[in-house]
């Protein structure tokens, strides 16, 4: 495993985090085993939004579960829940604030102990209107979360400020800055405090979809951002953006229109040392004469991910181009309507050769006759794609994965219809043995109550899983989805 500036996420899971309300120094390179260790005990933790549960009798008001790491993993060592009801936290639990829609663990400080982002996309705001969202950052301690503060509040009424959220030192100061996603907007928060608009775009109420890694060569980290809508008309977008010191604003850098995506990934997969982009279930939202902005039209049936990839020289990243599906040779499953191949993304270097892997969530994956509905969830699957000497496909045009679901043998439990197996991933040492561990969300397991898996070394041999009701969670009147929203690292 190897720390990077780069992170990756879906609309509502998060790879990295800062401390609000302080100016943040650059985070000294810790080792990667540590970087999601909240509660300083020296192993990676996981954690778990869960923007479903009640707390205090408010429905939806919603928590985080910090599932710690440990010489078994993760789910083996208890764990423990962080709410606007938790007194280091502020706000008050309101129903309907759906606190963890998206989380993040990572340490911004470099002292080896992570700190929580969470967003609550639906927190009612002062003077500023319902739902207008908010995010908050949670430090870690040894025994129990440390102080916590707001990064920011949306600034109107159905703004929904924490749909989604990122962070690096995007302005190249050494200090890390906060991305925060809403409905029809995407803002960046300076370390230094100062807030400037990324995008103002219409979104169709879906959370933009945030990345970040070093696309324009510059040593600093940029902005990856990917939208669609429908109204008032069809359009779709993932853009770059880096950050102009002259003009104190971020510019867009580069663009692929008409890609409608559900996640996005930065990792080097040619092991070249430059930052590749992967694009998860990639679809073409509007057909306007672009040619094929995510690689073959037949190549998305069921969902594909289309690889735009770095190279040394500046203002050239993405020409060439890498696109797979469940159809191409050397990747696990075969391609069918409603699959969702790569919804959730995540990337390790799994088996330690220099070139990231990535990890493919596919939540309506039928598993034999046990299939969702098309549009919905089926029992699902996650895929691990290896990076090799020409990325994630090879010379001959061929993937290499293993894949993963409830029957795959070694894996617990037993696939049904609407588990939605893969519906997130993660990554991480939770172990501590310096090698790459991989967590699958399952939030259809049990009726809805959810689950998630662990996959030592990012192999069934030693596989478990845990669920709510294992790990001592209130049980809630409705679903909880459990493990729906994960960080990463």
């Amino acid at each position: 495993m190897r720390t990077r500036i780069r992170t990756y996420a879906t609309a509502a899971t998060v790879v990295a985090a800062a401390t609000a309300g302080l100016t943040l120094p650059a985070a000294a390179a810790a080792p990667a085993q540590t970087v999601s260790d909240f509660n300083a005990d020296g192993y990676a933790d996981l954690a778990v939004g869960v923007p479903d549960g009640t707390v205090n009798g408010k429905a939806k008001a919603g928590y985080v579960n910090i599932v710690r790491g440990g010489p078994k993993g993760i789910g083996a060592h208890g764990s423990i829940r962080v709410s606007q009801a938790t007194p280091e936290v502020p706000g008050t639990p309101e129903t309907g604030d759906r606190f963890g829609a998206s989380v993040a663990l990572v340490d911004t400080s470099g002292d080896g102990v992570a700190e929580l982002l969470v967003g609550a996309p639906g927190e009612d705001v002062t003077g500023r209107g319902t739902d207008a969202g908010s995010v908050v950052a949670v430090g870690g301690a040894r025994g129990g979360p440390g102080p916590g503060s707001v990064v920011l509040n949306g600034p109107s009424a159905s703004a929904a400020f924490g749909l989604a959220v990122a962070s690096a030192d995007l302005t190249g100061d050494g200090s890390r800055d906060i991305v925060i996603g809403g409905k029809d907007k995407v803002v960046l928060r300076t370390a230094d405090g100062i807030h400037t608009t990324v995008v103002t775009a219409p979104m169709g109420g879906h959370a933009p979809v945030l990345a970040v890694g070093d696309f324009t060569e510059d040593g600093t980290a940029d902005l990856a951002i990917g939208y669609w809508t429908t109204t008032p008309f069809t359009q779709s977008h993932v853009r770059l953006w880096a950050w102009d010191a002259t003009g104190h604003a971020m510019v867009n850098t580069w663009n692929t229109d008409n890609a409608g995506v559900s996640a996005l990934a930065a990792g080097d997969f040619d092991g070249d040392g430059h930052d590749d982009l992967a694009l998860g279930e990639c679809r073409e939202i509007a057909d306007e004469n672009i040619d094929d902005p995510c690689g073959p039209e037949e190549i998305a049936e069921g969902g594909g991910i289309h690889v735009h990839y770095g190279n040394a020289t500046p203002g050239s990243f993405g020409y060439r181009q890498q696109t797979l599906n469940q159809d191409t040779v050397g990747v696990m499953g075969v391609a069918e309507a409603g699959d969702r191949f790569g919804a959730a993304l995540a990337v390790a270097d799994s088996n330690d050769d220099g070139r990231d892997d990535l990890i493919a969530g596919a939540p309506g994956e039928a598993i034999g006759t046990r299939a969702g509905p098309r549009a919905g969830a089926g029992a699902g699957a996650a895929t691990l794609l290896f990076g090799g000497p020409t990325g994630l496909v090879d010379a001959r045009g061929e993937g290499h994965s293993v894949g993963y679901q409830q029957d795959t043998p070694r894996v617990p439990g037993v696939a049904e219809a609407a588990d939605a197996f893969g519906a997130a991933v993660a990554t991480g040492d939770y172990d501590h043995d310096g090698k790459a561990d991989m967590a699958v969300g399952s939030p259809g397991e049990n009726a809805g109550s959810g689950g998630v898996w662990l996959l030592p070394r990012a192999s069934a041999n030693g596989s478990s899983a845990f669920t709510p009701a294992e790990l001592g969670l209130p049980s809630p009147s409705g679903a909880l989805a459990y493990g729906r929203y994960l960080s990463s690292q």
